[in-house]
């Protein structure tokens, strides 16, 4: 009986899971179970509702009461159950501040490519390979472009430094006068409210953003300036088809190997 025993032990081997983890990834890197099947296979169902009764904490005293010997002593004394520690550090620990932000008190500096009237390269957003011309740094730090509207469709937006390339194209914009009203506030959209009717909501659709009057009147009053700069240059009707164009690369060209 002892020889059966031993052969059909050896007949069983060793199981190959026994310690490894149920779940594992794949060569592809996804685990071999989702998060569905190992909720059953460990049976989470079960424990989920037995929920164990808190257990009651008892505060603990700071101070204890302990006789103490002697005629003029009082008899007892409040003893402190943990003793103060008896080093202190002789210098305090300076508390932290929260970050503050460089660009209240100055706007970031541009670099030196970027400056009013250079033509820039839009690398991110609606208007991404856009050329578009620089006007102005806002107090914000953000930069003032314009398409004009009328050649590429970009309107006057604020754009940030990082997301434009500066060409060495450049266009004198000394005589466009940008109105005063076109600061960082003029650009803040107001957000609109869902009126209720009957307890039910007008519109749950997304209302889309169409610009005011006054921004269609400052767009083309700031365009009609920035064309006319266009056209007293010498190579004025090629700048409005370089400006109307778009910005692609196509097969072997690497942008770090150009000169705009």
């Amino acid at each position: 009986l002892h020889c059966l025993i031993h052969f059909i032990k050896r007949r069983m081997g060793k199981n190959k899971n026994k310690g490894s983890p149920r779940n594992y990834s794949l060569a592809s890197g996804v685990a071999r179970f989702s998060r569905a099947s190992m909720f059953h296979k460990k049976a989470v169902y079960k424990f989920l509702k037995k929920k164990a009764p808190a257990k009651k904490t008892e505060k603990k005293a700071v101070f204890v009461e302990k006789k103490i010997g002697g005629a003029k002593n009082g008899g007892t004394r409040m003893v402190r159950v943990r003793k103060l520690p008896n080093d202190y550090p002789t210098a305090v620990k300076t508390a932290k501040r929260p970050n503050r932000s460089c660009q209240k008190s100055h706007p970031p500096k541009l670099r030196s490519s970027i400056t009013p009237g250079v033509v820039a390269i839009v690398l991110a957003g609606v208007h991404k390979g856009k050329h578009v011309l620089v006007l102005k740094q806002l107090a914000s730090g953000l930069l003032l472009i314009t398409g004009p509207m009328s050649l590429n469709g970009c309107p006057l937006r604020r754009i940030n430094q990082r997301f434009i390339i500066a060409t060495k194209t450049k266009v004198d914009v000394s005589s466009v006068k940008v109105p005063e009203n076109i600061n960082d506030a003029y650009f803040a959209r107001v957000k609109a409210e869902n009126v209720k009717k009957d307890g039910v909501f007008a519109d749950n659709k997304k209302q889309k953003y169409t610009p005011s009057d006054e921004r269609k009147k400052d767009q083309g009053e700031v365009d009609k300036q920035v064309l006319a700069a266009i056209s007293k240059n010498p190579e004025g009707a090629m700048l409005k088809k370089y400006l109307a164009s778009v910005f692609r690369l196509q097969k072997g060209q690497f942008p770090h190997q150009m000169v705009f």
